[in-house]
């Protein structure tokens, strides 16, 4: 790898080793994944079976883009043929079996243009997507820098089999959020699933985690209350809209 490339993975290292700490409680045994983006043709993503916490060099898979993308669109595929296109899609033959969920990281990278992605099981996030009432709990913002970290409106996806249902919903689901909104979510939320962080450096990526675990706990303590009072869209837009506040979010995310 050249020097850009080796510092791309060192931070992607980095990112999953703090995402992975037992105290942050986002995963646990081999739960999440993260990956980063090389060039227009590849991007590393977390191997099969990979703890975060204790991840190595060779917890890291680097795989092609394009091949990944063409199986989501191919309806006709049988598992065994997805599983060759797995190995296929691998730089080196013999690296490890990517993650699962290597497909949400493809759509991400292809349709939102994130540089780094982690994908988490936060308690608290999870509390919500796992309940009845999830949609609506997550339909508002319950304080202002929830909107100006995590952007106006996340994009809440259906449960799906892990794997290529789930992708092949997700992509539906980006594909109508971008036609409506013209601008890609900063967050997924994965219903019965877990939490997808997207960012332009990997800091923003663990702003983006903390700050939704964050409003988690805090939306689930306003039930004992009443439920949340949700602020209205026009402070929703003020916030984001406000030049010092953008500033403030940019330099937080720089890393």
């Amino acid at each position: 790898m050249n020097k850009v490339n080796d510092l791309i993975f060192e931070q992607l290292l980095q990112l999953s080793l703090t995402l992975g700490k037992p105290e942050q409680d986002l995963v646990i045994l081999g739960d999440g994944n993260t990956s980063a983006i090389l060039d227009d043709e590849t991007f590393w993503v977390k191997a099969s079976g990979s703890y975060l916490h204790q991840i190595t060099a060779e917890g890291f898979t680097r795989v092609r883009l394009v091949p990944l993308l063409e199986m989501i669109d191919d309806t006709t595929l049988s598992d065994s043929e997805v599983e060759k296109i797995f190995s296929s899609s691998k730089v080196d033959s013999s690296a490890r079996h990517p993650s699962i969920e290597t497909l949400l990281h493809a759509l991400a990278y292809s349709l939102c243009g994130a540089c780094f992605v982690g994908h988490t099981h936060p308690i608290a996030v999870n509390s919500i997507l796992c309940s009845q009432n999830a949609r609506e709990a997550l339909s508002g913002h319950i304080f202002t820098e929830t909107a100006l970290y995590l952007g106006d409106v996340p994009l809440i996806v259906p449960y799906a089999d892990p794997g290529l249902p789930l992708a092949r919903i997700l992509k539906q689901e980006l594909v109508n959020y971008l036609d409506k909104y013209s601008q890609p979510p900063r967050v997924f939320y994965l219903l019965n699933h877990g939490l997808v962080a997207l960012g332009q450096t990997t800091q923003e990526v663990e702003n983006i985690t903390a700050m939704t675990v964050k409003s988690a706990r805090i939306l689930l303590g306003t039930y004992a209350l009443g439920g949340p009072k949700f602020i209205s869209q026009a402070e929703v837009e003020r916030i984001t809209s406000r030049t010092d506040e953008e500033y403030r979010r940019k330099l937080a995310n720089r890393k």
